[in-house]
C-alpha cells in the first residue's frame, strides 16, 4: 500500500482536506483584507461602526429579552404573551431560518461573492476559498440579520435571565451557522444543477413538485401537524439542557451540531468545485443569444426605455431575483391567509427587495456601455425618466403579483381596504423609486451585473439601504394598515403628502443628474 502523501487511502484523503482547507483559510484571511482596503475615506469608520453596531444589537437581542415581562422566571403579571407560548413557536422559528438561508442562498447562485468574478480573473482563487467567502460574507444580510435576532431574542425570553443564558444560547448560534452553511450547500447543488444538460427544466419541475406538496399541506390543514414534528425540536433541548446545567445532554448536542456543520461545509467545498468545472449556461445563453433586429423606435424615449429593460430582463441575477420577489411573499401570505387589512404590509416589503436587486445602484446596469450612452444626442433628464419608469415597471409588476397571490384567502374585502392597499402600494413604490435613484446618484459603484452572483453594492452598504427601506415602507404601511379601518377616502388624503415628498425627491435628483459633474461622477464609477 503506497504511503504516499497523496496516496489514495483514507489518510492521505485527510491530508488533502487538512491542505486545502490551510490554504483556503490563508487566502480567504487575504481576500477579506483586500476587501477591507479598498474601502477608503469616510467609509472606513463608518464601517467600523457599522460593524460595531451590528454586534452590539446582536448582544442586545441574545440578553435583553430574558428581562422582558413575561419571561421565564420574570414575576407574574398582566402580559399577553408568556415564555411557555413562546417556546411552542420557537422549532418553527429555528426552522424557519433553515428555509428562508435555503431560499436566499439558492436565488442568488450560490451566495455573495467576496471577489467579484472580473477580479478573480487577475487574483484566482480556489473554489473552497470562494465556498468559505460566500459563508462569511452571509451575515452581512438584513435578512440574515433579522432572523438570527429574531431567534437569539426568543431563546433569551424562553430561558429567562436566571439560569444559564450563555451556554443556552450556544447550540442556537451553533444552529445558525449549520443553517447557513446547509443553506450554502443546497445553494452550491441547485447551481450545479443549473449546469448540466436539461438541468434548468428539471429544477422548475422540482420547484413546482414542491410548491404543489406545499400547497396540498396548506389545503389539508396539514402545517400546525408538521411543525410539531419539526427536527429542530433538538435545538430547543439543547437550549434547555444547557440552562438547568444538564452538561452530558448539552455537550451531546453542541458536538451534533458542530458535526453537521462541518459536514455541510466539507460537502459544499466539494460540490464548489464540481461546479467550478462546468459553464455557467444561463449566463453565456445570454451573452450570446440572437436577438431580431426590431422596428425603429417612435422617439428617443422609446429608444432608451428598449435599452433600459433589456439591461433587467436580459440579466440572470434580476431575472432570478424578481421571479423569487414576486412569488415568495404571496406565497407566505397565502400560506399564512392574511386579511386584507394586513396586506398593506406586503407592498413596502416586495418594493424594498425589488430596489436591493439594482436599484439602489440603478446605473449600474449600463456598466462599460455607460460611457457608450452618454455620447448618444439624448437630453439627460429623458434617460433618468427612461429609467425611473423601468424601475417603476418593475416594482409594481412583482407587487402585484405578491397582491393577487396574497388575496386568495384573505376574504371578502371591504372598499376601504381596497382603497388602503392600492394607495400603500402607490406611496411605497414611489418612496422606494425615489430613495433608490438618489442614492444611485450619490453613490454609484461598478459591479458586473452578469455574474450570477452579483449585487449592485458593497455587503456593508446593502445592509444599510435595506435597513432604511424596510423601516420606511414598514412604518407607511402601518399607517395605511390604520387607515383601512376608516372611511376611504382618508387612505387617499394620507398618500397625498407621501407622493408629493416622494416626487419632489425625484425632481431635484433628475436636476442633480442633469448637472454635467455629477453625470461623469456616475458614469466613470459604473464603467471602471
Amino acid at each position: 500500500m503506497s504511503t504516499a502523501r497523496y496516496s489514495t487511502d483514507l489518510a492521505g484523503l485527510l491530508l488533502r482536506v487538512g491542505d486545502e482547507a490551510i490554504r483556503a483559510t490563508a487566502d480567504l484571511r487575504a481576500l477579506v483584507a483586500f476587501r477591507a482596503a479598498a474601502v477608503r475615506g469616510r467609509g472606513r469608520p463608518v464601517a467600523r461602526a457599522a460593524l460595531a453596531l451590528i454586534v452590539l444589537l446582536t448582544i442586545a437581542a441574545a440578553w435583553f429579552p430574558a428581562y422582558l415581562p413575561g419571561a421565564a422566571g420574570s414575576p407574574p403579571g398582566q402580559t399577553r404573551f408568556t415564555s411557555g407560548q413562546a417556546i411552542v413557536l420557537l422549532p418553527s422559528a429555528y426552522l424557519g431560518v433553515l428555509v428562508i438561508s435555503i431560499i436566499s442562498a439558492a436565488s442568488s447562485g450560490g451566495g455573495r461573492e467576496l471577489l467579484a468574478r472580473d477580479q478573480g480573473v487577475a487574483f484566482p482563487v480556489s473554489p473552497t476559498t470562494d465556498h468559505l467567502g460566500a459563508l462569511v460574507m452571509a451575515p452581512l444580510n438584513i435578512a440574515w440579520l433579522l432572523q438570527s435576532w429574531v431567534v437569539l431574542g426568543a431563546t433569551a425570553f424562553v430561558i429567562g435571565p436566571h439560569n444559564h443564558l450563555l451556554a443556552a444560547q450556544v447550540p442556537v448560534l451553533i444552529w445558525l451557522f449549520v443553517a447557513t452553511a446547509v443553506a450554502q450547500l443546497v445553494a452550491w447543488l441547485v447551481e450545479l444543477l443549473r449546469r448540466v444538460r436539461h438541468g434548468v427544466w428539471v429544477l422548475r419541475g422540482v420547484v413546482v413538485a414542491l410548491a404543489g406538496v406545499a400547497a396540498a399541506v396548506i389545503v389539508a390543514d396539514d402545517v400546525v401537524p408538521l411543525l410539531d414534528r419539526s427536527p429542530t425540536i433538538g435545538v430547543i433541548l439543547a437550549a434547555l439542557h444547557g440552562s438547568q446545567g444538564a452538561w452530558g445532554p448539552w455537550m451531546q448536542s453542541v458536538i451534533g451540531l458542530l458535526a453537521m456543520a462541518l459536514t455541510a461545509v466539507l460537502l459544499g467545498a466539494y460540490v464548489a468545485h464540481a461546479l467550478a468545472r462546468r459553464v455557467p449556461r444561463d449566463e453565456l445563453r445570454v451573452e450570446s443569444s440572437v436577438h431580431s433586429r426590431r422596428v425603429n423606435p417612435a422617439s428617443d424615449f422609446v429608444a432608451t426605455l428598449r435599452i433600459d429593460r433589456a439591461g433587467v430582463w436580459r440579466s440572470v441575477p434580476l431575472r432570478r431575483g424578481f421571479t423569487v420577489l414576486a412569488l415568495l411573499p404571496g406565497l407566505v401570505a397565502v400560506a399564512s391567509a392574511l386579511e386584507w387589512y394586513m396586506l398593506n404590509v406586503l407592498p413596502g416589503l416586495v418594493a424594498s427587495g425589488g430596489a436591493l436587486l439594482f436599484g439602489v445602484n440603478a446605473w449600474c446596469l449600463d456598466g462599460r456601455g455607460a460611457l457608450w450612452r452618454e455620447s448618444l444626442p439624448v437630453p439627460p433628464r429623458l434617460v433618468f425618466v427612461t429609467r425611473v419608469v423601468v424601475l417603476l415597471e418593475v416594482l409594481l409588476a412583482a407587487i402585484v403579483i405578491a397582491l393577487l397571490l396574497a388575496s386568495l384567502r384573505a376574504g371578502t374585502p371591504t372598499v376601504a381596504q381596497v382603497v388602503a392597499v392600492l394607495c400603500s402600494t402607490l406611496v411605497v413604490t414611489f418612496q422606494v423609486v425615489s430613495g433608490s435613484m438618489r442614492w444611485s446618484v450619490r453613490r454609484p459603484f461598478a459591479v458586473d451585473m452578469r455574474s450570477a452572483r452579483a449585487t449592485p453594492a458593497p455587503p456593508l452598504t446593502m445592509v444599510g439601504y435595506s435597513t432604511r427601506l424596510a423601516l420606511a415602507t414598514t412604518f407607511t404601511g402601518m399607517l395605511f394598515v390604520a387607515a383601512s379601518s376608516v372611511a376611504w377616502h382618508w387612505s387617499v388624503l394620507l398618500a397625498v403628502p407621501f407622493l408629493a415628498l416622494s416626487l419632489l425627491r425625484l425632481a431635484r435628483t433628475s436636476a442633480a443628474w442633469e448637472q454635467a459633474e455629477t453625470r461623469s461622477r456616475v458614469v466613470t464609477s459604473v464603467a471602471s
